[in-house]
């Protein structure tokens, strides 16, 4: 549980990646937040109950 004074939104939660880091790897390119998601630098996540958000790229519009 999130022992933090505003409580961190859950992992199921669409504003998830608001949750408090309590690890931060920049070398290997992932954070662990307070609610147990893996937050990868390129916007993929692992959420605790394994289930895998990919990641959010921009589409790229031709001009």
């Amino acid at each position: 549980m999130c022992q933090h004074r505003t409580e961190c939104p859950s992992s199921d939660s669409a504003d998830r990646e608001a949750a408090v880091p309590v690890a931060r790897h920049p070398e290997q390119g992932w954070s662990l937040l307070c609610n147990g998601v893996l937050l990868f630098d390129d916007t993929g996540e692992l959420l605790p109950d394994g289930r895998v958000i990919a990641p959010r790229r921009s589409l790229l519009i031709a001009a």
